[in-house]
């Protein structure tokens, strides 16, 4: 046999153990959980809670943090335009509720590098059976925690930890005349915010616009 011949052969061979070890994880795949992530949704289920998984050995680790093949069976059609990197404190700092009005919508998929915050999304879709209620998560560099939340949502944090870096990953870029930003103490939105004495506010949050009057989404 010649040598390309044999290295021909060594190559299609070890095509075919990939090919099976692929195979075998995928029978081994259970409802919401690829090789590379697990995921669940929420209460509202358009709102989708990802963890990438890590593989950790003596260097550190590796964590895939998005794909658009792998996320493709959660956030599909999804077409990111920008990543912001902000950094908020002191602790009881908040950021939001804010979201763009159409056409300028977004989505976003958001995670946190150090700290921890309390996220939470309001549905303002005004057709929608959970139009008023909100998703509450706790995100944080230790738990790896992401979330999905499509266009129709209003959108903050509050700050857990002395302070926090959030990254989020938007589809369309920021248009501050389309930016509107919800009343984050509104009584009608029921948020139980853990927050100990007042919070740390930019004047346009205080400044936020109730739900009653807000201009939320058809």
């Amino acid at each position: 046999m010649s040598r390309n011949n044999h290295d021909a052969n060594a190559r299609h061979d070890a095509a075919a153990v990939i090919s099976r070890e692929l195979q075998r994880l995928q029978s081994r795949r259970r409802w919401g959980t690829w090789p590379r992530m697990e995921w669940t949704r929420t209460a509202i289920p358009e709102i989708v809670i990802i963890r990438p998984r890590r593989f950790a050995d003596a260097r550190g680790f590796f964590s895939e943090t998005f794909s658009q093949r792998s996320y493709a069976a959660i956030i599909p059609d999804v077409a990111f335009v920008q990543d912001n990197l902000s950094l908020s404190g002191p602790r009881f700092t908040v950021r939001g509720l804010h979201f763009q009005a159409p056409p300028r919508a977004q989505a976003k998929l958001v995670s946190v590098l150090k700290g921890a915050v309390l996220d939470v999304a309001v549905d303002i879709r005004r057709g929608s059976p959970s139009f008023g209620r909100h998703v509450a998560v706790t995100l944080s560099a230790a738990n790896r925690r992401m979330l999905w939340i499509p266009p129709g949502f209003a959108h903050g944090f509050l700050v857990v930890s002395d302070s926090a870096e959030f990254l989020y990953k938007t589809t369309d870029y920021w248009h501050p005349l389309h930016e509107r930003s919800l009343l984050w103490s509104d009584p009608a939105l029921a948020i139980a915010w853990p927050v100990d004495g007042a919070p740390t506010l930019a004047d346009k949050d205080a400044a936020g616009t109730p739900l009653a009057s807000a201009p939320v989404y058809a």
